[in-house]
């Protein structure tokens, strides 16, 4: 066999390889879509009739705020919290570390002032170094102010300080819709073998909240947030929403989550050798509950709705990518164990067979996609007008879905699009799919080199002022 015919050989067996990849998730994608939207509507169709459960019913909750560097935003996620409509709940705040004027801010915002209180340590987490208090407001507010270290050891010092029975983690850079903590506690009230729920997380860049409503929505001015919003709404409309059907969520994002108190201390915390706490939490919980023969359920509410600012440089962008792409490696290898193990069921022939392949692994077989198209058009092995009438469908179909993943959010939270805005994303969605895609599977690719000497570190992000009121 020559060497052409061995090449041709090669790219054949690739070309079969990505013809059921892409069709794979191409019907993956267009199901979790198709089901998501309809959800959506049938969410807003019983909002409309006030087929809910009624306002006379709390779950107390604790919501924990983790924060490093955080004083230009620390102070706008704190007031969101206090205009919740709910009435059961405390904020607790921890510090891990600050090198700047989180502390500060937080003490002058809100008139806190030292206490002496003992904290019993039932997960693991650095000893606190002042502890500030008000109860000035609707609710109280806590600041523990700690060493720094890391995320998921702030998050277990929250968890230590809290007195209710469910805690709501949220990043300090986010801001709560009004009715979110009342929507995403219904699962709890609804079946008690509920022990974590998912909300849905949306880009606040260019709105204007008030008293925790939308008063006016835009597109941001930035091309790089404007893309991520079309990436989020179709992130968390396609298949979270689908994977909820069968018990199936292994993610719960780090900005937006309710968690049962007892089962995650039972569980052991937050694991503060990673860096994608949130998923190994998550996937901890399911392997907690099976191998205990626990009954459990871990929901998703896409109603309610947590705003967060995206970042608005690449640089920043590559740096978050980077580090969720490592927190995912380390918790897919971590319970490696799930995979094709009946014990699981769905949770492993498809949630976690899905999230190796299409998350984990993807950014790999895409930049290998890319070279062998290269190697195919040097040796002459290639159609070009047949590859570039395919790349125009990949574009064009996955444009279609992004489209309407963001305007079935839109239209169905009766937030008012500005004609502009319309067109924005009608003519970056395309963008986002065909670039911006491309630029952050090679970040993906390379984010585990030398990613263990920065396991604790929590990435500086350049934040701006929320637009709250």
């Amino acid at each position: 066999m020559s060497t052409r015919d061995a090449i041709q050989l090669f790219l054949l067996c690739v070309e079969f390889f990505f013809i059921i990849y892409m069709i794979g998730y191409s019907s993956f994608l267009f199901l979790s879509v198709t089901v998501g939207s309809s959800e959506l509507y049938a969410s807003r169709r019983r909002n409309q009739l006030k087929n809910e459960l009624g306002n006379d019913y709390y779950v107390p909750v604790s919501i924990l705020v983790p924060a490093h560097n955080e004083g230009v935003t620390i102070e706008a996620t704190v007031r969101s919290l206090l205009a919740l409509d709910y009435k059961l709940y405390e904020i607790i705040v921890v510090d891990d570390g600050s090198t700047d004027d989180t502390s500060e801010v937080l003490r002058e915002a809100f008139q806190m002032w030292p206490i002496d209180r003992p904290i019993q340590r039932r997960i693991p987490c650095q000893r606190e170094e002042e502890v500030y208090e008000t109860r000035a407001f609707k609710v109280p507010i806590t600041l523990v102010r700690k060493k720094n270290g890391g995320k998921a050891d702030a998050l277990n010092m929250g968890i230590n300080v809290s007195n209710y029975p469910y805690f709501l983690c949220i990043d300090a850079d986010s801001v709560l819709q009004y009715d979110s903590l009342e929507k995403i506690v219904h699962p709890v009230l609804e079946d008690p073998t509920v022990v974590a729920v998912g909300g849905a997380v949306r880009p606040c860049n260019g709105a204007e909240i008030e008293n925790g409503r939308v008063v006016r929505y835009r597109m941001p001015k930035k091309l790089l947030p404007c893309m991520q919003v079309l990436e989020y709404d179709r992130s968390f409309l396609a298949s979270r929403i689908l994977f909820d059907k069968f018990n199936g969520n292994i993610i719960i994002s780090g900005a937006f989550g309710l968690f049962q108190k007892s089962v995650v201390i039972a569980a052991g915390g937050y694991d503060n050798t990673t860096m994608g706490e949130d998923m190994e939490l998550v996937v901890k919980l399911h392997v907690f509950c099976r191998e205990n023969g626990r009954p459990y359920r871990i929901r998703y509410v896409t109603d309610a709705v947590c705003w967060t600012q995206v970042p608005e440089k690449l640089g920043d962008l590559v740096k978050q990518r980077r580090r969720w792409h490592i927190g995912l490696f380390q918790s897919m290898m971590r319970y490696r164990s799930i995979l094709a193990n009946p014990k699981y069921g769905a949770v492993s022939f498809v949630s976690y067979f899905y999230f190796l392949l299409y998350e984990l692994f993807s950014p790999y077989i895409e930049v290998f996609g890319v070279l062998t198209t290269l190697l195919a058009f040097a040796v002459d092995l290639i159609n070009v007008p047949f590859m570039v009438l395919f790349f125009a469908i990949y574009v064009v179909y996955s444009a279609i879905l992004s489209l309407t993943a963001f305007f079935a959010r839109v239209h169905t939270v009766d937030l008012k699009l500005y004609p502009a805005d319309v067109l924005k994303a009608v003519g970056l969605c395309a963008l986002e799919v065909s670039c911006l895609r491309f630029v952050l599977a090679w970040v993906r690719m390379s984010a585990l080199i030398g990613y263990r000497k920065k396991k604790n570190d929590w990435g500086r992000i350049e934040r701006q002022r929320i637009n709250i009121k």
